[in-house]
């Protein structure tokens, strides 16, 4: 099994003619994912890598069975093509997009939860089960099947993370990204909970950074609720107060956000800490007596 997707995730992709659209269609189907339709309004008829392309979601829905959509739609549409998905019944909505506006953003969010949609990002890198489906832009050289459930706030830090795993023979059930905030659909907490619910997954690791109280929520359901082993490694700990590093979710105020809160809370909860990906590795080898 894997987390939210699978090799029978049937894809809608959001703005499937644009150059990011296009691109991400390509390498999404080389790897295998069931890219079935897109849609850019007013592009109906065409074909995109092979794909069919429409003007709106109901008329895909009329000819194609979806489970999950991923959108390249530019900041400015995003709300609109978000709102157009959910009320068409698609479950699972990865934006990919970064710099939508707040209030958008929030507008999304809200409407998605009243809907029962499941939101990843915005500002997300997507999500990959290895050897079974991939919505966004993990690069599959550096990821192999597995049974460590990965997530991250960090697309870039999952890439990392999950090329180390390789590497040392550790494969991943699923590896989640979920952008750099500062306002998320999934979050840590959500991806801690499916992970200990996926027969799958033996092993947990938790990758998070400076800013925000996502890591020490999910520290306190792990505490709570996780049987399973969970390995963290957060980044930013020499980053000084005030200033935003890397994502805009990044920034320490006061003492909210710290590398160091984040350490201590997920510690107290269980969990084992790691200092670099060599180090997370390497704990969890120790764990399953490698």
């Amino acid at each position: 099994m894997a987390v939210l997707v699978n090799r029978d995730t049937n894809v809608l992709v959001l703005g499937i003619t644009g150059r990011s659209g296009r691109l991400q269609t390509k390498v999404m189907l080389d790897y295998g994912t069931k890219v079935v339709a897109g849609v850019t309004p007013g592009k109906g008829g065409q074909m995109a890598e092979g794909v069919p392309v429409y003007d709106f979601v109901s008329e895909v829905l009329k000819e194609h069975r979806i489970d999950a959509a991923i959108s390249f739609v530019p900041a400015r549409s995003a709300k609109d093509s978000s709102f157009e998905a959910i009320d068409n019944g698609i479950k699972f909505l990865v934006l990919t997009m970064e710099e939508i506006p707040d209030h958008d953003v929030l507008e999304i969010l809200s409407y998605a939860k009243a809907k029962g949609t499941t939101v990843l990002g915005p500002g997300a890198a997507g999500i990959i089960s290895p050897g079974k489906c991939k919505l966004g832009a993990h690069p599959p050289r550096m990821f192999t099947e597995g049974n460590v459930g990965v997530v991250s706030k960090s697309g870039a830090l999952s890439y990392e993370v999950g090329k180390t795993l390789t590497e040392a023979g550790i494969g991943q059930s699923t590896v989640i990204a979920l952008g750099g905030g500062p306002l998320w659909g999934l979050t840590q907490r959500d991806a801690v909970r499916l992970f200990q619910e996926d027969p799958e997954t033996e092993v947990i690791l938790l990758l998070g950074e400076i800013g925000g109280t996502t890591e020490e929520e999910a520290a306190e359901f792990i505490a709570q609720n996780v049987t399973k082993p969970v390995v963290a490694l957060i980044v930013g700990r020499a980053a000084p107060e005030g200033k935003s590093l890397g994502h805009a979710g990044a920034i320490i105020q006061g003492n909210r956000g710290t590398a160091q809160s984040k350490i201590t809370a997920l510690s107290r909860a269980g969990a084992k800490i790691a200092t670099t990906p060599k180090e997370a590795a390497q704990i969890i080898k120790e764990i399953r007596g490698e």
